[in-house]
């Protein structure tokens, strides 16, 4: 595996024509996993809205004026319920997102970490979307059982204070870091038409793939525009862009899982499949990511039938305590 990626070399690849890339991503995508399963993952909101932050892409932030309804911390028993209905639709993987800068402490966190626990038991993979952590509290989500935690970079170091100004990148890497220091598996991506130039793409597939070890999860986002947020009006991406993402993350970081994540229904189904030819091999299912449209479930259903797609088992932490 190799970790020492230069700009050059990603560019080089990133530019290769594109039959020659989805060529060279599926020939990589099928010598490191099994080429008709995919991993099927359930986004749940368990914290929505008035989220301190002002990423300019994002609706949950207390800084614009989105039609997003602010509600509290979900009750333990509907995220477990929702969990049981998960695994009875075949999903492997249950993500739950909350709107924090950073997790806080005290009786929310413990809140979530029941949550954990209570998913785990079900018998999914868990995974946490909850913003910045501490070593402890790391820790203490790695003993109540989680699988994954999800920490986007969004983009390249140079562009990101385009985009957020209330954090800092290396803020972002030293979430990261406690991670990895508590043995928690990383689900680490970004998002592609807030703005960005090609070189930003690079510089994020650069800034991923030169982890060591290289994320475990890499969600590339298209991104969805939300009205009353500042990129509501961006441009139509090309959806190309898209799947040469995907397959350069993919030649990087072959052993990652490479999941096609927000924006999925703004696409056609052929450019759905090509995101498939390019490697990836993880979507998210249900009717919503956080606040934003997923496809459903049935067009979801057809179309990995139609693929010979079927979704892969879960492989969920053991609760410690």
């Amino acid at each position: 595996m190799k970790y020492d990626w230069t700009i050059d070399e990603i560019d080089e690849i990133y530019q290769t024509p594109l039959l020659s890339l989805l060529f060279r991503a599926q020939q990589m995508a099928r010598e490191f996993h099994r080429p008709d399963q995919v991993q099927t993952c359930r986004l749940v909101s368990i914290k929505t809205g008035g989220c301190p932050e002002d990423c300019g892409y994002c609706p949950q932030s207390a800084h614009y004026d989105a039609p997003v309804e602010r509600q509290g911390l979900m009750d333990v028993d509907e995220v477990v319920a929702r969990a049981r209905r998960a695994a009875s639709d075949g999903v492997t993987r249950m993500c739950m997102g909350a709107a924090w800068r950073d997790a806080p402490e005290g009786p929310e966190f413990d809140t979530v970490l029941r949550m954990v626990r209570g998913v785990a038991d079900v018998g999914l993979e868990v995974c946490c979307t909850l913003g910045m952590l501490t070593d402890d509290q790391a820790r203490r989500l790695k003993e109540a059982g989680l699988t994954a935690y999800n920490h986007n970079l969004d983009t390249s170091p140079e562009f990101y204070g385009t985009i957020i100004t209330t954090r800092v990148y290396d803020e972002r890497l030293r979430t990261l870091g406690a991670l990895r220091q508590a043995g928690i598996s990383v689900c680490c991506g970004g998002i592609v038409g807030l703005g960005e130039s090609e070189r930003d793409r690079i510089r994020l597939l650069q800034q991923l793939a030169t982890q060591t070890p290289h994320p475990e999860s890499v969600p590339i986002n298209l991104l969805v525009r939300v009205a009353g947020t500042p990129l509501a009006e961006m441009p139509t991406l090309d959806p190309l862009v898209l799947v040469r993402m995907l397959a350069t993350a993919r030649i990087l970081m072959p052993a990652s899982m490479v999941r096609i994540a927000a924006g999925r229904d703004q696409l056609t189904r052929e450019a759905v499949i090509l995101c498939f030819m390019a490697g990836a091999n993880s979507i998210f299912v249900g009717d919503k990511l956080l606040t934003t449209p997923n496809p459903a479930p049935d067009e979801d259903a057809a179309l990995l039938a139609a693929l010979g797609l079927t979704p892969m088992a879960a492989q969920p932490a053991r609760s410690q305590v």
